[in-house]
């Protein structure tokens, strides 16, 4: 599935991998963050310390994939579901599962574990940034917000039922937990991700 990817760390047991596509990922959000959102939300700051934001803002990115994909991992291990490494590519991030899970609930937990790290990650992000708002640089305020709003669009992204996305996978737990059939489940849950993507 990847083929230009470099191992970075282990984390928890897992290791944590980075395609080489997730590089162009984030040469393009920190030329993004520190020519149009940063200088637009934190007006009048220096050029140099708009480039520091977009580096601190793709830093905290990767750092936030990696929590999201760590918690399902977590999850998985728990639930006696190898978990090959975690990956980062250009589309986000992805907890490489070796086999399927051996229930409903095991694969619900799993599933909803990631969006609900970055609810959490996200809450706390804009917490911090809320109450030090007066006692930070306005470059670190403009920084926190912008990463505690990000993991909550994250989250809620990952939360589209459309197969494979956490939505998805938490849709097909339902359907099979409901029905007792992984198979039908699987077809309505993939099903479901196509109608999504036709969607305009």
């Amino acid at each position: 599935m990847f083929l230009h990817r470099i191992k970075i760390l282990t984390l928890a047991g897992f290791t944590i991998w980075i395609d080489i596509s997730w590089l162009i990922l984030a040469a393009l959000l920190i030329w993004t963050l520190a020519l149009g959102e940063f200088p637009r939300t934190v007006p009048n700051l220096s050029a140099a310390t708009y480039w520091w934001m977009g580096f601190a803002g793709t830093i905290g990115l990767f750092i936030s994939i990696i929590l999201h994909e760590l918690s399902h991992a977590l999850i998985a291990r728990r639930y006696d579901m190898p978990i090959a490494g975690i990956t980062l590519f250009i589309f986000g991030g992805v907890a490489e599962l070796n086999k399927e899970p051996s229930s409903a609930k095991a694969e619900f937990l799993m599933a909803i574990g990631g969006p609900i790290a970055s609810m959490v990650l996200g809450t706390i992000l804009l917490l911090i940034a809320a109450a030090s708002e007066k006692t930070v640089s306005p470059a670190a305020f403009g920084v926190l917000d912008y990463l505690g709003g990000l993991n909550w669009i994250l989250a809620l992204f990952n939360l589209i039922p459309a197969f494979p996305l956490d939505g998805g996978r938490v849709l097909r737990a339902g359907l099979w937990g409901w029905m007792n059939d992984f198979g039908r489940a699987t077809r309505i849950a993939a099903g479901s991700g196509a109608s999504s993507s036709a969607l305009p």
